[in-house]
Protein backbone atom coordinates (compact mmCIF):
# COMPACT_ATOMS: atom_id res chain seq x y z
CA UNK A 1 0.00 0.00 0.00
CA UNK A 2 1.39 3.52 -0.60
CA UNK A 3 0.82 4.09 2.79
CA UNK A 4 3.23 1.17 3.96
CA UNK A 5 5.57 2.62 1.36
CA UNK A 6 5.37 6.18 3.12
CA UNK A 7 6.21 4.98 6.45
CA UNK A 8 9.47 4.24 5.06
CA UNK A 9 11.00 7.25 5.13
CA UNK A 10 13.85 6.95 1.93
CA UNK A 11 15.34 9.82 4.01
CA UNK A 12 16.06 7.74 7.05
CA UNK A 13 18.13 5.18 4.59
CA UNK A 14 21.92 5.36 6.15
CA UNK A 15 24.23 6.12 3.46
CA UNK A 16 26.66 3.64 4.51
CA UNK A 17 23.83 0.88 3.88
CA UNK A 18 23.15 2.08 0.01
CA UNK A 19 26.09 4.00 -1.35
CA UNK A 20 27.48 1.24 -3.03
CA UNK A 21 24.46 -0.96 -3.77
CA UNK A 22 24.46 -0.53 -7.17
CA UNK A 23 28.09 -1.94 -7.76
CA UNK A 24 27.98 -4.15 -4.74
CA UNK A 25 26.29 -7.24 -5.94
CA UNK A 26 27.73 -6.70 -9.41
CA UNK A 27 31.63 -6.76 -7.59
CA UNK A 28 30.94 -10.21 -5.79
CA UNK A 29 30.76 -11.41 -9.41
CA UNK A 30 33.49 -9.74 -11.66
CA UNK A 31 36.10 -11.40 -9.10
CA UNK A 32 35.15 -14.98 -10.09
CA UNK A 33 36.58 -15.91 -13.76
CA UNK A 34 34.21 -16.11 -16.83
CA UNK A 35 34.22 -19.40 -18.17
CA UNK A 36 31.79 -18.81 -21.29
CA UNK A 37 32.90 -16.85 -24.39
CA UNK A 38 31.11 -13.65 -23.88
CA UNK A 39 29.56 -13.27 -26.84
CA UNK A 40 26.09 -12.83 -27.93
CA UNK A 41 23.57 -16.34 -27.94
CA UNK A 42 24.12 -18.17 -31.20
CA UNK A 43 20.57 -18.81 -30.78
CA UNK A 44 17.35 -16.67 -29.41
CA UNK A 45 14.17 -18.30 -27.76
CA UNK A 46 11.61 -15.27 -27.50
CA UNK A 47 9.74 -15.14 -24.61
CA UNK A 48 6.43 -16.36 -27.27
CA UNK A 49 8.00 -19.13 -28.07
CA UNK A 50 8.77 -19.88 -24.55
CA UNK A 51 5.42 -19.72 -23.70
CA UNK A 52 4.55 -22.12 -26.62
CA UNK A 53 6.99 -25.12 -25.25
CA UNK A 54 5.53 -24.60 -22.13
CA UNK A 55 1.61 -25.22 -23.41
CA UNK A 56 2.82 -27.90 -25.44
CA UNK A 57 4.55 -29.91 -22.60
CA UNK A 58 1.65 -29.36 -20.53
CA UNK A 59 -0.60 -30.41 -23.35
CA UNK A 60 1.65 -33.73 -23.82
CA UNK A 61 1.71 -34.38 -19.81
CA UNK A 62 -1.78 -33.82 -19.82
CA UNK A 63 -2.18 -36.73 -22.37
CA UNK A 64 -0.13 -39.17 -20.63
CA UNK A 65 -2.07 -42.57 -19.22
CA UNK A 66 0.71 -44.58 -17.05
CA UNK A 67 -0.15 -48.07 -16.16
CA UNK A 68 -1.52 -47.48 -12.19
CA UNK A 69 -0.56 -51.24 -11.14
CA UNK A 70 3.13 -50.06 -12.02
CA UNK A 71 2.50 -46.74 -9.41
CA UNK A 72 3.37 -46.85 -5.85
CA UNK A 73 1.04 -45.39 -3.51
CA UNK A 74 2.94 -42.20 -3.16
CA UNK A 75 2.70 -41.90 -6.99
CA UNK A 76 -0.82 -42.33 -7.09
CA UNK A 77 -1.13 -39.44 -5.11
CA UNK A 78 1.08 -37.38 -7.55
CA UNK A 79 -1.55 -38.39 -10.12
CA UNK A 80 -4.78 -37.95 -8.26
CA UNK A 81 -3.05 -34.63 -7.77
CA UNK A 82 -2.66 -33.99 -11.48
CA UNK A 83 -6.05 -35.26 -12.33
CA UNK A 84 -7.45 -32.76 -9.95
CA UNK A 85 -5.18 -29.74 -11.51
CA UNK A 86 -5.98 -30.10 -14.99
CA UNK A 87 -9.89 -30.14 -13.98
CA UNK A 88 -10.01 -27.32 -11.54
CA UNK A 89 -12.46 -24.68 -12.33
CA UNK A 90 -13.08 -22.16 -10.02
CA UNK A 91 -14.99 -19.06 -9.82
CA UNK A 92 -14.19 -18.38 -6.19
CA UNK A 93 -10.54 -16.35 -6.48
CA UNK A 94 -8.95 -16.19 -3.23
CA UNK A 95 -8.86 -12.48 -2.18
CA UNK A 96 -5.16 -12.65 -1.48
CA UNK A 97 -4.28 -13.31 -5.42
CA UNK A 98 -4.54 -11.05 -7.91
CA UNK A 99 -6.00 -13.13 -11.08
CA UNK A 100 -4.07 -11.20 -14.14
CA UNK A 101 -0.57 -11.91 -12.77
CA UNK A 102 -1.24 -15.62 -12.84
CA UNK A 103 -1.38 -18.22 -16.24
CA UNK A 104 -4.05 -19.66 -14.88
CA UNK A 105 -5.19 -18.43 -11.17
CA UNK A 106 -7.71 -21.22 -10.90
CA UNK A 107 -5.23 -24.33 -11.61
CA UNK A 108 -2.41 -22.51 -9.73
CA UNK A 109 -5.04 -22.20 -6.56
CA UNK A 110 -5.75 -26.12 -7.08
CA UNK A 111 -2.13 -27.04 -7.43
CA UNK A 112 -1.09 -25.20 -4.31
CA UNK A 113 -4.15 -26.57 -2.23
CA UNK A 114 -3.26 -29.90 -2.99
CA UNK A 115 0.31 -29.14 -2.45
CA UNK A 116 -0.68 -28.19 0.87
CA UNK A 117 -2.85 -31.31 1.72
CA UNK A 118 -0.49 -34.07 0.02
CA UNK A 119 3.38 -32.68 -0.68
CA UNK A 120 6.03 -34.69 1.80
CA UNK A 121 9.55 -33.82 1.75
CA UNK A 122 12.13 -36.40 2.65
CA UNK A 123 15.96 -33.48 3.29
CA UNK A 124 18.61 -36.18 3.21
CA UNK A 125 21.01 -35.54 6.61
CA UNK A 126 24.22 -36.43 4.72
CA UNK A 127 27.05 -34.49 4.39
CA UNK A 128 29.27 -31.74 6.01
CA UNK A 129 29.56 -28.22 6.51
CA UNK A 130 29.82 -25.74 5.10
CA UNK A 131 28.72 -27.47 1.57
CA UNK A 132 26.03 -28.89 2.90
CA UNK A 133 23.04 -27.73 5.99
CA UNK A 134 24.82 -24.12 6.14
CA UNK A 135 22.17 -21.98 4.62
CA UNK A 136 23.58 -18.36 3.81
CA UNK A 137 20.92 -15.68 4.39
CA UNK A 138 22.56 -12.67 3.04
CA UNK A 139 23.79 -11.35 -0.12
CA UNK A 140 23.45 -12.67 -3.72
CA UNK A 141 23.34 -16.11 -2.92
CA UNK A 142 20.23 -15.58 -0.70
CA UNK A 143 17.86 -17.74 -2.05
CA UNK A 144 19.21 -20.66 -2.05
CA UNK A 145 20.28 -20.06 1.41
CA UNK A 146 17.03 -19.04 2.55
CA UNK A 147 15.07 -22.73 1.23
CA UNK A 148 17.40 -24.45 2.82
CA UNK A 149 16.84 -22.89 5.82
CA UNK A 150 12.86 -23.15 5.75
CA UNK A 151 13.07 -26.32 3.90
CA UNK A 152 15.14 -28.39 6.94
CA UNK A 153 13.13 -26.07 9.37
CA UNK A 154 9.65 -26.89 8.15
CA UNK A 155 6.97 -29.19 10.10
CA UNK A 156 4.77 -28.97 7.68
CA UNK A 157 6.49 -30.59 4.64
CA UNK A 158 9.34 -31.98 5.91
CA UNK A 159 9.19 -35.91 6.75
CA UNK A 160 11.77 -37.96 8.94
CA UNK A 161 10.93 -41.28 7.30
CA UNK A 162 11.90 -40.95 3.47
CA UNK A 163 9.34 -44.10 2.93
CA UNK A 164 6.73 -41.57 3.18
CA UNK A 165 8.19 -38.87 0.87
CA UNK A 166 7.12 -37.54 -2.67
CA UNK A 167 10.30 -35.69 -3.38
CA UNK A 168 13.97 -36.10 -2.20
CA UNK A 169 15.58 -32.65 -1.63
CA UNK A 170 19.54 -32.80 -1.64
CA UNK A 171 20.45 -30.06 0.54
CA UNK A 172 23.66 -28.36 -1.29
CA UNK A 173 25.02 -24.93 -1.51
CA UNK A 174 26.21 -24.42 -5.09
CA UNK A 175 28.29 -20.82 -3.50
CA UNK A 176 29.56 -23.29 -0.70
CA UNK A 177 30.76 -25.81 -3.07
CA UNK A 178 32.39 -22.83 -5.10
CA UNK A 179 34.54 -21.12 -1.84
CA UNK A 180 35.54 -24.82 -0.77
CA UNK A 181 36.70 -26.25 -4.19
CA UNK A 182 37.31 -24.18 -6.79
CA UNK A 183 41.18 -22.56 -6.90
CA UNK A 184 40.83 -18.96 -8.29
CA UNK A 185 42.02 -18.43 -11.56
CA UNK A 186 42.45 -21.90 -12.12
CA UNK A 187 39.89 -22.21 -14.57
CA UNK A 188 39.12 -25.76 -13.76
CA UNK A 189 35.95 -26.71 -12.47
CA UNK A 190 36.22 -30.30 -12.92
CA UNK A 191 36.19 -30.94 -9.03
CA UNK A 192 33.07 -29.38 -8.13
CA UNK A 193 31.72 -31.39 -10.74
CA UNK A 194 33.41 -34.56 -9.14
CA UNK A 195 32.05 -33.70 -5.93
CA UNK A 196 28.65 -33.43 -7.24
CA UNK A 197 28.84 -36.96 -8.91
CA UNK A 198 30.41 -38.53 -5.87
CA UNK A 199 27.46 -37.32 -3.83
CA UNK A 200 24.82 -38.33 -6.19
CA UNK A 201 26.44 -42.08 -6.03
CA UNK A 202 26.89 -41.94 -2.08
CA UNK A 203 23.19 -41.22 -1.66
CA UNK A 204 21.80 -43.74 -4.78
CA UNK A 205 24.70 -46.74 -2.69
CA UNK A 206 23.16 -45.85 0.47
CA UNK A 207 19.46 -45.17 0.03
CA UNK A 208 16.96 -47.33 -2.43
CA UNK A 209 15.04 -43.93 -3.34
CA UNK A 210 17.30 -42.36 -6.04
CA UNK A 211 17.86 -45.60 -8.37
CA UNK A 212 14.02 -46.20 -7.94
CA UNK A 213 13.12 -43.27 -10.35
CA UNK A 214 16.43 -42.76 -11.69
CA UNK A 215 16.63 -39.21 -9.46
CA UNK A 216 13.58 -37.27 -10.92
CA UNK A 217 11.78 -37.73 -7.19
CA UNK A 218 15.11 -35.59 -6.43
CA UNK A 219 15.73 -32.07 -6.65
CA UNK A 220 17.93 -29.39 -5.17
CA UNK A 221 18.34 -25.18 -5.65
CA UNK A 222 21.18 -23.55 -6.56
CA UNK A 223 21.56 -19.61 -7.32
CA UNK A 224 25.68 -20.21 -8.89
CA UNK A 225 26.04 -18.78 -11.83
CA UNK A 226 28.06 -22.45 -12.39
CA UNK A 227 25.75 -24.38 -11.29
CA UNK A 228 23.88 -25.68 -14.74
CA UNK A 229 27.68 -26.86 -15.32
CA UNK A 230 28.11 -28.69 -11.77
CA UNK A 231 25.09 -30.44 -12.46
CA UNK A 232 23.90 -31.28 -15.68
CA UNK A 233 25.52 -34.53 -16.16
CA UNK A 234 25.44 -36.20 -12.89
CA UNK A 235 21.92 -34.50 -11.91
CA UNK A 236 20.63 -34.51 -15.27
CA UNK A 237 17.10 -36.25 -14.20
CA UNK A 238 16.49 -34.39 -11.38
CA UNK A 239 14.72 -31.74 -10.87
CA UNK A 240 16.65 -28.31 -10.97
CA UNK A 241 15.53 -24.80 -9.64
CA UNK A 242 18.42 -22.31 -11.26
CA UNK A 243 18.38 -18.77 -10.73
CA UNK A 244 21.01 -19.18 -13.80
CA UNK A 245 18.18 -20.74 -16.11
CA UNK A 246 18.85 -20.53 -19.56
CA UNK A 247 17.50 -22.15 -22.43
CA UNK A 248 20.24 -22.29 -24.11
CA UNK A 249 22.42 -24.27 -21.24
CA UNK A 250 19.85 -27.31 -21.01
CA UNK A 251 17.35 -25.64 -18.85
CA UNK A 252 14.24 -27.50 -19.50
CA UNK A 253 10.76 -25.15 -19.67
CA UNK A 254 8.43 -27.50 -17.98
CA UNK A 255 10.59 -29.44 -15.60
CA UNK A 256 13.27 -27.18 -14.31
CA UNK A 257 12.28 -24.03 -12.17
CA UNK A 258 13.48 -20.85 -12.73
CA UNK A 259 14.53 -19.80 -9.04
CA UNK A 260 13.94 -15.83 -8.26
CA UNK A 261 17.72 -14.07 -7.65
CA UNK A 262 17.17 -11.96 -4.33
CA UNK A 263 20.12 -10.28 -3.22
CA UNK A 264 19.36 -9.55 1.15
CA UNK A 265 20.89 -6.90 2.82
CA UNK A 266 19.57 -8.19 6.02
CA UNK A 267 19.01 -11.48 6.87
CA UNK A 268 17.42 -10.53 10.30
CA UNK A 269 14.43 -8.15 8.32
CA UNK A 270 15.18 -8.96 4.41
CA UNK A 271 11.99 -6.68 4.19
CA UNK A 272 13.57 -3.71 5.01
CA UNK A 273 12.55 -0.84 3.05
CA UNK A 274 9.72 -2.38 0.76
CA UNK A 275 8.22 -0.43 -1.23
CA UNK A 276 8.32 2.85 -3.23
CA UNK A 277 6.58 5.74 -4.72
CA UNK A 278 3.35 5.98 -6.24
CA UNK A 279 2.97 5.76 -10.03
CA UNK A 280 1.83 9.92 -10.00
CA UNK A 281 5.45 10.65 -7.85
CA UNK A 282 7.41 8.10 -10.12
CA UNK A 283 9.19 10.90 -12.26
CA UNK A 284 12.35 9.29 -13.75
CA UNK A 285 11.11 7.32 -16.70
CA UNK A 286 13.77 4.60 -16.64
CA UNK A 287 16.73 3.58 -14.54
CA UNK A 288 20.28 1.49 -14.49
CA UNK A 289 23.04 1.38 -12.16
CA UNK A 290 25.59 -0.93 -12.44
CA UNK A 291 29.37 -2.92 -13.47
CA UNK A 292 29.58 -3.04 -17.38
CA UNK A 293 30.71 -6.82 -17.46
CA UNK A 294 29.44 -9.45 -19.85
CA UNK A 295 28.93 -8.37 -23.29
CA UNK A 296 25.26 -6.72 -23.45
CA UNK A 297 26.02 -4.39 -20.40
CA UNK A 298 28.63 -1.87 -22.48
CA UNK A 299 25.85 -2.03 -25.23
CA UNK A 300 23.24 -0.51 -22.83
CA UNK A 301 25.83 1.83 -21.64
CA UNK A 302 27.00 2.66 -25.17
CA UNK A 303 23.60 4.24 -26.10
CA UNK A 304 22.20 5.21 -23.04
CA UNK A 305 24.60 6.52 -20.53
CA UNK A 306 24.64 10.13 -20.48
CA UNK A 307 22.76 10.48 -23.61
CA UNK A 308 19.07 11.65 -22.21
CA UNK A 309 17.63 13.05 -19.19
CA UNK A 310 14.77 11.00 -18.90
CA UNK A 311 16.93 7.70 -19.05
CA UNK A 312 18.93 8.04 -16.06
CA UNK A 313 21.35 4.92 -17.24
CA UNK A 314 24.95 5.15 -15.28
CA UNK A 315 27.61 2.50 -14.93
CA UNK A 316 28.71 2.64 -11.12
CA UNK A 317 26.62 4.87 -9.50
CA UNK A 318 28.27 8.31 -9.23
CA UNK A 319 29.27 9.72 -5.73
CA UNK A 320 27.70 13.33 -6.85
CA UNK A 321 24.83 11.34 -8.05
CA UNK A 322 24.52 9.13 -4.95
CA UNK A 323 24.94 11.82 -2.48
CA UNK A 324 21.44 13.16 -4.09
CA UNK A 325 19.95 10.05 -4.56
CA UNK A 326 21.04 6.53 -3.88
CA UNK A 327 20.46 3.54 -5.62
CA UNK A 328 17.50 2.46 -3.51
CA UNK A 329 15.76 5.90 -3.84
CA UNK A 330 16.41 5.85 -7.79
CA UNK A 331 14.19 2.63 -7.56
CA UNK A 332 11.76 3.55 -5.74
CA UNK A 333 11.20 6.80 -7.68
CA UNK A 334 11.44 5.02 -11.44
CA UNK A 335 9.02 4.00 -13.44
CA UNK A 336 10.79 0.99 -14.95
CA UNK A 337 13.78 -0.45 -13.82
CA UNK A 338 16.19 -1.65 -16.40
CA UNK A 339 17.56 -5.10 -15.89
CA UNK A 340 20.40 -6.31 -18.24
CA UNK A 341 21.77 -9.88 -18.31
CA UNK A 342 25.75 -10.04 -16.75
CA UNK A 343 27.76 -12.90 -17.36
CA UNK A 344 24.51 -15.22 -17.57
CA UNK A 345 21.14 -14.61 -18.24
CA UNK A 346 19.73 -13.94 -14.19
CA UNK A 347 19.96 -10.74 -12.31
CA UNK A 348 18.87 -9.58 -8.94
CA UNK A 349 17.16 -6.88 -10.39
CA UNK A 350 14.28 -8.26 -11.74
CA UNK A 351 13.79 -9.55 -8.23
CA UNK A 352 14.98 -6.06 -6.67
CA UNK A 353 12.63 -4.05 -9.18
CA UNK A 354 9.75 -5.91 -7.52
CA UNK A 355 10.42 -5.68 -3.97
CA UNK A 356 11.03 -1.29 -4.75
CA UNK A 357 7.44 -1.15 -6.67
CA UNK A 358 9.30 -0.59 -10.13
CA UNK A 359 8.66 -1.79 -13.52
CA UNK A 360 10.99 -4.33 -14.10
CA UNK A 361 12.47 -4.21 -18.01
CA UNK A 362 13.88 -7.53 -18.43
CA UNK A 363 17.02 -7.63 -21.43
CA UNK A 364 18.31 -11.05 -21.71
CA UNK A 365 17.61 -13.43 -24.65
CA UNK A 366 16.75 -16.76 -23.53
CA UNK A 367 16.25 -16.57 -19.86
CA UNK A 368 13.48 -17.84 -18.59
CA UNK A 369 11.56 -15.90 -15.84
CA UNK A 370 11.18 -17.17 -12.39
CA UNK A 371 8.06 -19.43 -11.75
CA UNK A 372 7.17 -18.93 -15.63
CA UNK A 373 4.82 -22.46 -15.13
CA UNK A 374 2.57 -20.17 -13.37
CA UNK A 375 3.49 -16.64 -13.47
CA UNK A 376 2.00 -14.40 -16.37
CA UNK A 377 5.02 -12.27 -17.06
CA UNK A 378 3.88 -10.03 -19.52
CA UNK A 379 1.17 -8.53 -16.65
CA UNK A 380 4.10 -6.97 -14.33
CA UNK A 381 6.57 -6.39 -16.50
CA UNK A 382 8.19 -5.26 -20.05
CA UNK A 383 10.75 -8.03 -22.00
CA UNK A 384 12.86 -6.13 -24.21
CA UNK A 385 14.99 -8.63 -27.10
CA UNK A 386 18.83 -7.90 -26.52
CA UNK A 387 18.49 -6.47 -30.21
CA UNK A 388 16.16 -3.70 -29.45
CA UNK A 389 18.50 -1.89 -27.10
CA UNK A 390 19.02 1.16 -29.83
CA UNK A 391 14.94 1.69 -29.61
CA UNK A 392 14.68 1.24 -26.09
CA UNK A 393 13.23 4.84 -24.78
CA UNK A 394 11.08 4.45 -27.92
CA UNK A 395 9.74 1.06 -26.76
CA UNK A 396 8.99 2.34 -23.01
CA UNK A 397 7.10 5.73 -24.32
CA UNK A 398 5.07 3.68 -26.31
CA UNK A 399 3.53 1.64 -23.55
CA UNK A 400 0.23 4.01 -22.77
CA UNK A 401 -0.11 5.50 -19.63
CA UNK A 402 -3.13 2.86 -18.56
CA UNK A 403 -0.83 0.22 -19.55
CA UNK A 404 1.88 1.18 -17.35
CA UNK A 405 -0.54 1.80 -14.49
CA UNK A 406 -1.62 -1.79 -14.98
CA UNK A 407 1.64 -3.07 -14.79
CA UNK A 408 2.84 -1.28 -11.51
CA UNK A 409 -0.46 -2.34 -10.11
CA UNK A 410 0.45 -6.30 -11.58
CA UNK A 411 4.23 -5.47 -9.53
CA UNK A 412 2.84 -3.99 -6.53
CA UNK A 413 0.72 -7.70 -6.18
CA UNK A 414 2.99 -9.94 -7.44
CA UNK A 415 5.89 -8.59 -4.74
CA UNK A 416 3.94 -11.12 -2.07
CA UNK A 417 5.02 -14.01 -4.38
CA UNK A 418 9.18 -12.78 -4.23
CA UNK A 419 9.20 -11.75 -0.16
CA UNK A 420 11.35 -14.05 2.35
CA UNK A 421 9.79 -14.48 5.59
CA UNK A 422 11.64 -16.06 8.60
CA UNK A 423 8.09 -17.92 9.44
CA UNK A 424 6.61 -18.58 5.86
CA UNK A 425 3.31 -17.31 5.25
CA UNK A 426 1.14 -18.28 2.44
CA UNK A 427 2.29 -17.93 -1.11
CA UNK A 428 5.55 -16.30 -0.09
CA UNK A 429 8.68 -17.06 -1.64
CA UNK A 430 9.25 -20.55 0.08
CA UNK A 431 6.27 -21.52 -0.51
CA UNK A 432 6.08 -20.31 -4.50
CA UNK A 433 9.36 -22.13 -4.76
CA UNK A 434 8.73 -25.55 -3.55
CA UNK A 435 4.94 -25.23 -5.59
CA UNK A 436 6.94 -24.68 -8.66
CA UNK A 437 9.40 -28.05 -7.54
CA UNK A 438 5.81 -29.95 -6.78
CA UNK A 439 4.41 -28.70 -10.27
CA UNK A 440 7.32 -29.74 -12.24
CA UNK A 441 6.99 -33.54 -10.31
CA UNK A 442 3.08 -33.67 -10.52
CA UNK A 443 2.93 -33.07 -14.84
CA UNK A 444 6.16 -35.29 -14.80
CA UNK A 445 3.92 -38.32 -14.03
Amino acid sequence: SWSQAGSENMEELPESDVSLLSNELDMIRTHRSKFRDGGPPKSVTPIDKMNQIFAQYLASSSNMKPQLSYLRDHEKEILDAKSKILNSASSNVDKQLYAPVFRNVSMFMRSYELMEQTLKVYVYKDGKRPIFHQPILKGLYASEGWFMKLMEGSKHFAVKKPERAHLFYMPFSSRELEHALYIPDSHNRTGLRQFVKDYKEMIAAKYPFWNRTRGTDHFFVACHDWAPFETTEHLENSIKALCNADVTIGFRIGRDVSLPETFIRYARNPLRYRGGKPPSDRNILAFYAGNSHGYLRPVLLKHWKDKDPDMRIYGLLPSSVARRMNYIQHMKSSKYCICPKGFEVNSPRVVEAIFYECVPVIISDNFVPPFFEVLNWEAFSVIVAERDIPNLKNILLSIPEKKYIELQLGVRKVQQHFLWHARPVKYDLFHMILHSIWFSRVFQM
